[in-house]
């Protein structure tokens, strides 16, 4: 089933809906994503589900991938922390896993630490906060290698803070606190533009959170992912996948007993 976004928020039960398109209008502020390769945008907790659909998307075990666990709430990623991660990987089937991890940006600036990025067809990033994959690679020479592997078909997925980076807003992008929806970063790496993604939705009880950012910023398209549950992105339509529910905010509401839509005014927390 296609669905084209004009209601206020969309509850979207990963086993009974298709696929929606994220595109409202033709223009440069319609939200949309990669026109060749695949986002997997995971809200947190994710599952062997979404480690088994990552290696599908990538093209199967042997694939090359790159984990990034710069997210990670630990001050000091270690070699330990390293391992672990890749562990995770190996340990569901992958095959051909290499941890990438930087917090300077001066480093992911340069030839050599870009070279697996190059060579990947997918990338997995961390849960922890958001903004260390800010800080360590926005406007950078990897983030402009993270882009070019959605150019030539690859796939890029995250979970938790992971999900969150790869919209072109930085919701709970404070250093201070992940309750501050509008902090001190508030840029995403944006492989799918013009649109803020929260997490742990319902799981946290923050289904009303993303209203605060769109009072501020209501030309963008808001997306809310519960635990366990992610959304597959291609170009301007994406797939509702795992275990719960997925959240649309687009500023509007739909009535059923009026049978219309309509906008809803600054402030509103309407469902």
């Amino acid at each position: 089933m296609n669905i084209r976004l004009y209601s206020c928020i969309w509850f979207l039960l990963c086993h009974s809906i298709g696929t929606l398109s994220i595109a409202q209008y033709n223009s440069e502020s319609s939200p949309i994503g990669p026109e060749n390769g695949t986002l997997l945008i995971i809200g947190g907790s994710a599952q062997d589900i979404f480690y088994t659909k990552f290696q599908e998307l990538v093209g199967g075990p042997d694939a090359s991938i790159v984990i990034i666990p710069t997210a990670a709430t630990s001050d000091t990623i270690t070699a330990e922390i390293k391992e672990n991660f890749k562990q995770r990987f190996l340990d569901r089937g992958f095959n051909n896993v290499t941890v990438l991890h930087t917090r300077n940006p001066e480093e992911s600036n340069t030839d050599a630490f870009v070279q697996p990025i190059r060579k990947a067809k997918g990338i997995w990033f961390s849960g922890g906060r958001q903004w260390r994959h800010a800080d360590s690679y926005l406007n950078t020479l990897a983030h402009e290698e993270f882009s070019n592997l959605l150019d030539r078909g690859g796939v890029i997925a995250g979970s938790s803070a992971g999900a969150t980076i790869q919209g072109s807003y930085l919701a709970r992008g404070d250093t201070g606190a992940n309750t501050i929806m509008m902090g001190d970063h508030e840029e995403g790496l944006g492989f799918i533009r013009n649109v803020a993604i929260d997490q742990h939705l319902f799981a946290r009880n923050r289904q009303f959170d993303m209203f605060e950012i769109l009072d501020h910023k209501p030309n963008l398209l808001g997306i809310g992912l519960d635990e366990n549950t992610g959304i597959i992105v291609k170009g301007d339509r994406f797939t509702v996948f795992g275990e719960s529910y997925v959240v649309v905010y687009d500023g509007t509401r739909w009535s059923a007993e009026r049978d219309t839509i309509y906008q809803l005014s600054p402030g509103s927390r309407e469902f």
